[in-house]
């Protein structure tokens, strides 16, 4: 059974990138292959020097019982509902964890395929800096890659935004899409989905080229809905009400949580000003806290998103932000509101990079945005 499953998935991987065809150009599709090998290279190195709670994620689920998959799928969010996911290919088909995580690093790729394929129809430009082409370069960042393979949360999550940003470039077409990320996102991580709806309806409501009627129509939905799941927040959070104080005090303690020595690679954030642990989020682990070859990697990373965000916010941001097509612009709102949240209380550089990853994505494309904006700019002065 292992082996069936295992090439089906390169099947899959395969069909799916050859269904991008009519869509993008045949040096994009070579691209996408090569992004496949690339991402299911990073599975299998997960999969043997890593693993973490990826590992337990499956073992826990191949130990279940048909009552506890039940309790877990209906009662639970967060790592119960992970459970549940993986008690039929664990526990039923009896696979392996080495499968699972290949089958969990299709569905990665899967949804970095949907943001590579935003990035070719929404940016109509090869984004330069200076000399260097930035696209497909960007998509080839380790970390990427790497927090989007293995069994868990972040995995399904990545897929779970690629799929619900995609769906909205033509919403009515593509509902399910949309349906799907925000209904399987809210399982793993509700707050997650608060922040979509609340970056998207922003950034839907503030768009240009788009009718009142429907602009008033489609933010109503997305607060409502965001307003309907605020109390399954709190409970997930665990946060007694939605006031500042409660919100204060949570961000306090969760800090602390994340600081402590025990978590592995800490970083105590609690005394830092609110730009360093913005910075912090968004820019480490950096060179002065490399405490391994993985940590160097992210460096490096680290160090171009750096050059590069700062190339942007040098040279008019906001014109380049307000000219964007409105799902680019949902994708820098949720960044920010990702970033504002996530900073005040992650303090652990692995859970950092973890997070991240998440907002990466509308990070990159948001880059070759705006340097494929401002060259057509210049070419045309």
């Amino acid at each position: 059974m292992n082996i069936l499953i295992l090439a089906l998935i390169f099947v899959v991987g395969y069909l799916f990138i050859q269904s991008f065809a009519a869509k993008i150009s045949v040096e994009n599709l070579k691209t996408l292959k090569k992004l496949f090998l690339f991402h299911i290279l990073f599975g299998i190195y997960f999969c043997f020097f890593v693993q973490g709670d990826a590992i337990g994620y499956w073992k826990q689920a191949k130990l279940m019982s048909y009552t506890d998959f039940i309790y877990s799928l209906t009662q639970d969010q967060g790592t119960y509902f992970i459970f549940a996911l993986n008690y039929y290919p664990s526990n039923v088909l009896d696979l392996s964890y080495f499968t699972g995580t290949m089958l969990y690093s299709l569905i990665g790729f899967i949804g970095l395929a949907y943001f590579y394929v935003m990035a070719v129809e929404l940016i109509p430009n090869d984004p330069k800096y200076k000399e260097y082409y930035l696209f497909p370069l960007l998509f080839f960042l380790p970390n990427l890659h790497f927090w989007s393979c293995g069994v868990g949360k972040d995995t399904l999550l990545f897929f779970c935004i690629a799929i619900f940003i995609y769906g909205l470039i033509q919403p009515i077409k593509r509902m399910p899409m949309i349906v799907l990320g925000l209904a399987l996102s809210y399982f793993i991580r509700p707050h997650i989905t608060l922040f979509m709806l609340l970056g998207f309806g922003i950034a839907y409501f503030s768009g240009r080229n788009i009718s009142l009627v429907q602009r008033v129509l489609f933010f109503g939905v997305m607060i409502a809905i965001a307003i309907a799941i605020v109390p399954k927040v709190l409970e997930f959070a665990k946060i007694e009400e939605a006031s500042l104080d409660s919100f204060d005090k949570f961000s306090q303690e969760k800090g602390a949580l994340l600081s402590r020595s025990h978590t592995g690679s800490s970083v105590d954030i609690s005394s830092y000003p609110f730009p360093l642990k913005v910075f912090t989020f968004l820019y480490r682990p950096f060179f002065f806290d490399i405490n391994g070859i993985p940590a160097l990697l992210a460096s490096f990373e680290n160090l171009l998103l750096l050059i590069l965000s700062f190339s942007v916010l040098k040279n008019k941001p906001l014109q380049t932000f307000k000219s964007a097509p409105f799902v680019i612009q949902g994708m820098v709102y949720f960044l920010i509101i990702g970033t504002l949240a996530f900073s005040q209380t992650l303090g652990n550089l692995g859970i950092i990079i973890r997070m991240r990853n998440m907002f990466l994505p509308g990070l990159i494309i948001y880059i070759f945005w705006h340097f494929s904006y401002r060259q057509s700019l210049e070419s045309e002065a």
